[in-house]
This record gives structure tokens, C-alpha cells and sequence, in this order.
């Protein structure tokens, strides 16, 4: 039985990198199962709208391009969802170029798995073009970025797995028990508020790494460190959403051993000494999973606020 897919792509001011994606989908071994694309342009400023246009001559099925205000990626994918026409949605990012068969790996297990519950996570690799660094890696395998590393082929997985950059599901099931919050209105963390209340309605998500799409996005420490920054304003939108138990967060209170304790104060003291060394992050020296924890954990947090007291120091300066 063929899928009806719709595959709903957000993106603002990316002339220059979503038509790559586009084309890739063009290709996909599973074209005849894809029902439409849908770009929805969360008001870009630059040629996105005449790079879609351009990149849907000669397509097999509709690329339909729609347009909204800068209003952030989860109100732009519910848009795009509320305009879908397939059975099924895939969720895809205009910088996560599907490999040939991602679609027909989606749809086959959809085909599996027939069930209104259940969704499909594919996997999201960095483009071998982009001759990842070993930090890039340990991002997209730790959890820091991704937690690809964590998941096990083929089994269930936790909410905090939901990316929707590499995801479908049925349209049924988002319809009937909710679609993005659109409280979300910066960078991050609305794709894993949604999976957490979509599982409480019952979702499965399984993982299957044979649905790959590679990441064309270059990331150096200062790319990581600005990533950070804009994701704190989502986080507090995250934490009034999803308790802090299902977040997996640990409390400094009494059930926290004491040694516990000293070693978190301890790594938050030792955190400026590895500042120096950030510039490592950056090259093809390998180095211990333990010292991007440390950097990524510790010395970021300890550099951003660094930043922030030096602002509020020439503020006060000013005044």
C-alpha cells in the first residue's frame, strides 16, 4: 500500500541551503510516496520564496511554498500541518538533506507499524562533505545536540528523542491530541515539549537509523556557545511545560550525597581552566569523551556568564 507522506520543511532566510534539500528530496527512491513538500517560510527576508519556486520545476510531486511572520519554527510546522493533505507527516529542517531511501525507510515502517500511535525517528548524521570534527561527533552522539549514541535500533524511545528534524507520524493522532505550542516563540525545545504530551497520550516512537538525513551545518565552540544562548529563553518556556522529573533533573536537596555535592563544586571551580584550551574543539585532535563533557557542561556555562557579568559591569559603568 503506498504512503500518502507530506513533508513539511520550516525555514527562514536559507536560499542558499534549502533548494539542496529540496533537489535531494526530487530524488528520494520513494518519490511516488511523498503526496507534497511543504516550505513554510517563517518570513525571511532574503530569495527563499523564488529558490522554491525555481526548485519545483520538474518535481514529481507539488513543492508548495507558504508564508507566515517571523512567528518561530513550531508555529511554522503547525502551519504546514494544518495544510497537509497526507496520511502521514514528516518533519525535516531545511538543512537535513534526506539521503535517498529516508522516505521509503519512513514509510515502510509506517507500513509495519500501522498503528495512530505510532511514530518513526530516522537518524541525523553530520554531511561527510563538512569533514566533521571530533566535537561534532561527540554532539551528535552524546546528547548534547543528538543522543543517536543512546538508542538501541529499532525500540522504543523517550520524548526527549522527539527531533523534528528527522520524524513522522500520523496526522490523525497530531490532530486529535495536539499539535506544537505555540508559546515557543525562540529557538528550541518545542519539539520535545510536543513528544512529551504526545506520549502521554499513548505515542511509541521507535528508531530507525536506516532513515538517514545528513546534517549540513558546520558547528565550531563559538557556533555551540551561541546555540546555548539562544536556547535559555526556550528552556524557561520548557520547564513551565514538562515537571522537572520527566526532564530527568536531580535537585540539590538532601537525597544529593554530600561528596556528590563536593564533586559538582569542585568541576564548576576547575570549569575556567579549561577555557584555554577551547581552541582544540575546533581542530581534528581527538580528544576523551569525558573532556567535551567537561567543556560543553562546564566551561560554557562558566564562559556565558562570564559574558553576562562583563555586560551588566559596562552597563553599570555607563549608568
Amino acid at each position: 500500500m503506498k504512503a500518502d507522506i507530506s513533508v513539511i520543511i520550516p525555514t527562514y532566510n536559507r536560499e542558499g541551503m534549502l533548494p539542496k534539500t529540496l533537489e535531494a528530496y526530487k530524488h528520494q527512491t520513494a518519490a511516488s510516496e511523498i503526496l507534497e513538500v511543504i516550505v513554510v517560510d517563517d518570513g525571511s527576508t532574503d530569495g527563499t520564496g523564488e529558490g522554491v519556486a525555481q526548485t519545483a520545476v520538474g518535481s514529481p510531486f507539488p513543492i508548495r511554498y507558504l508564508r507566515q511572520e517571523n512567528r518561530g519554527q513550531g508555529v511554522a510546522r503547525n502551519l504546514g500541518i494544518r495544510s497537509a493533505e497526507g496520511d502521514l507527516i514528516l518533519l525535516g529542517d531545511d538543512d537535513i538533506i534526506p539521503t535517498p531511501t529516508l522516505v521509503a525507510e519512513h514509510a515502510a515502517w509506517h507500513r509495519k507499524h500501522p498503528s495512530p500511535a505510532v511514530a518513526v525517528l530516522g537518524y541525523v548524521a553530520w554531511s561527510p562533505e563538512l569533514n566533521p570534527t571530533p566535537f561534532m561527533e561527540w554532539l551528535a552522539f552524546d546528547g548534547a545536540l543528538f543522543g543517536f549514541g543512546h538508542l538501541s535500533p529499532g525500540g522504543d524511545v523517550g520524548f526527549l528523542f522527539f527531533y523534528s528534524c528527522n520524524v513522522s507520524l500520523k496526522k490523525c493522532f497530531l490532530l486529535e491530541h495536539g499539535m506544537f505550542d505555540e508559546d515557543f516563540h525562540t529557538y528550541g525545545y518545542e519539539d520535545l515539549e510536543l513528544g512529551y504530551r504526545l506520549m502521554k497520550k499513548g505515542l511509541r516512537l521507535l528508531y530507525n537509523p536506516g532513515a538517514i538525513g545528513y546534517h549540513y551545518k558546520r558547528m565550531s565552540f563559538a557556533d555551540v556557545c551561541r546555540r546555548e544562548e539562544k536556547l535559555k529563553l526556550a528552556y524557561e518556556v520548557f520547564k513551565t511545560k514538562v515537571p522537572a522529573e520527566a526532564r530527568g533533573e536531580e535537585f540539590n536537596g538532601p537525597t544529593v550525597s554530600a561528596g556528590r555535592r563536593v564533586a559538582r563544586s569542585l568541576a564548576r571551580w576547575l570549569a575556567p581552566a579549561w577555557a584555554p584550551f577551547t581552541f582544540l574543539l575546533d581542530t581534528h585532535i581527538p580528544l576523551p569523551r569525558r573532556a567535551y563533557r567537561e567543556f560543553y557542561f562546564r566551561t560554557i556555562p562558566w564562559m556565558m556568564a562570564r559574558q553576562r557579568a562583563r555586560g551588566h559591569s559596562r552597563e553599570g559603568h555607563v549608568l
